[in-house]
């Protein structure tokens, strides 16, 4: 994904006339062009539907659908804000703003359902469920995901560790007694976080094993992972669309819950005794 824009400006000179149209398009105007069927893509640069699908072929795709989801990962991992803000508008348009969203956020949970890795999933909870220490980073977009994560989890461990800093030596210095018996469950999203690379990376180093909550298995944090949960994401506007990953939060929560149920009710009880105590909830609704 991320040498393409590549391989076709060092493949120029051997293209043909009309894949040298095509590929001089798409090197100025990808962002455009990932959102284009093959055929508005042919008549764009005046050549034939026919031509622009054995383009992509000739550069090792299987068609022109699986080019074309390579160019969209493109544009979401390297358009600034305002740029994506610029595509998306194109995208929705003036209509039903609420049900365009809407119904695209279902379409992701069912990619998402169908793609998912189930034994990758089953592995992650019970690693979790095992963990001396769980420490949870996102940041940005996925500081909420995190938080939601980390909220759930607390409820049922001692052991939680949301790490929430701006810093990335602040970062270190909350990770930098990690190891074996611990889990890091890493969440990043287009674009991604260097400083959660960086942290898994470090993890990865220590032993740690990593849950990767991401998109896709071509994201940076994956490599480090030993556990990957990829989740269907796309161009909501100026962020991604994350109810996707939020489903698969909500799983882990919900599998860890059954999992740990004979304890849960214990503590739960618990919980809502000190609730009941200290005020903490509107008892009058």
């Amino acid at each position: 994904m991320r040498n393409l824009l590549n391989d076709i400006e060092k493949r120029m000179p051997t293209f043909s006339k009309g894949q040298k149209l095509i590929s001089k398009y798409i090197l100025e105007n990808y962002d455009k062009a990932a959102y284009m069927t093959a055929s508005k893509l042919g008549k764009i640069v005046n050549v034939s539907e026919s031509t622009v699908v054995r383009f992509a072929i000739e550069l090792g795709f299987s068609g022109y659908p699986e080019f074309q989801h390579v160019l969209q990962e493109i544009v979401r991992t390297r358009l600034t804000a305002f740029q994506r803000m610029e595509v998306t508008n194109s995208l929705i348009g003036d209509g039903d703003i609420l049900s365009a969203v809407l119904l695209g956020d279902v379409d992701k949970i069912k990619d998402t359902l169908d793609t998912v890795d189930k034994a990758a999933f089953e592995e992650a909870v019970e690693k979790i469920s095992e963990a001396k220490n769980i420490y949870i980073l996102g940041v940005r977009a996925s500081s909420s995901l995190a938080g939601f994560l980390s909220h759930g989890l607390c409820m049922m461990f001692d052991n939680v560790k949301f790490i929430q800093t701006t810093s990335g030596s602040e970062m270190f210095e909350q990770i930098m007694s990690i190891g074996g018996e611990d889990v890091m469950i890493a969440i990043s999203f287009p674009r991604y976080s260097k400083r959660i690379i960086h942290a898994v990376n470090y993890a990865k180093s220590k032993g740690t094993d990593v849950v990767a909550i991401t998109d896709s298995e071509a994201s940076p944090i994956a490599a480090g992972a030993n556990q990957i949960l990829a989740a269907k994401s796309d161009m909501a506007s100026i962020v991604d669309s994350l109810v996707a990953p939020m489903s698969i939060i909500n799983a882990i929560i919900v599998a860890l819950s059954r999992k740990k149920q004979e304890d849960l009710r214990i503590r739960l009880r618990r919980l809502e005794e000190i609730w009941d105590e200290y005020d903490v909830y509107d008892k009058n609704q």
